[in-house]
């Protein structure tokens, strides 16, 4: 879900860029050293998740797992995603350098927001309840990526409209699986490592 370089109007490119470094910024205040571990598999789980994509107009279809990011690191989703879209930029050329700040906030924005609502429900829930609700979370992080993505496109001007239309449309699928993705991982992580979520909810509070 790559936004690449030319394909959104310059306000949008520095608006993106001036949200994405205090993202970053606020990522990298509240990632401990505890965390970084978890930081570095969930950048690296993106990169590889992201790697096979389908190109749609000025932007992309694939998988990103940007609400298990959210659900795991919170704010510290920011300079994870930020690295694995820099690599991506870097060694694959995918999306770009001008729009890595749009196409920062678009993935990492949705993925703290879905971690600051469904963070603690899973911490207090059943591993079973904890997968319900990393699964809404997974598809509600990739919907609203989904959204940003479009809104991005349509602040460009007219002529990116039908882009933006049909990739709404286009990321249905994804969302069911990054559902089901997140569901299964939560679930997992649970079982193995059952005081993962209430341990980086003490972190958040």
């Amino acid at each position: 879900m790559h936004i690449v370089d030319g394909a959104l109007a310059n306000e949008v490119v520095i608006g993106g860029a001036a949200l994405a470094v205090g993202g970053v910024a606020l990522g990298l205040k509240a990632l401990p050293l505890e965390k970084i571990p978890a930081a570095g598999v969930l950048a690296a789980t993106f990169f590889v998740a992201s790697l096979i994509h389908v190109p749609v107009g000025p932007s992309s279809v694939h998988l990103i797992l940007n609400g298990l990011a959210g659900l795991v690191l919170g704010w510290a989703a920011f300079p994870a995603l930020f690295v694995g879209l820099l690599l991506q930029a870097v060694f694959f050329g995918y999306g770009g350098f001008t729009v890595l700040g749009v196409n920062t906030v678009n993935i990492a924005l949705p993925a703290v927001l879905v971690g600051i609502v469904f963070g603690p429900l899973i911490a207090r829930g059943s591993p079973v309840m904890a997968a319900i609700w990393a699964g809404i979370g997974g598809a509600l992080a990739i919907a609203g990526t989904t959204l940003m993505v479009a809104l991005a496109l349509m602040f460009s001007g007219d002529a990116f409209l039908a882009a933006a239309h049909f990739v709404l449309f286009a990321h249905l699928p994804i969302v069911a699986v990054e559902a089901l993705l997140s569901a299964a991982a939560v679930y997992l992580a649970c079982q193995v490592k059952p005081d993962l979520f209430r341990t980086i909810r003490g972190a958040r509070t």
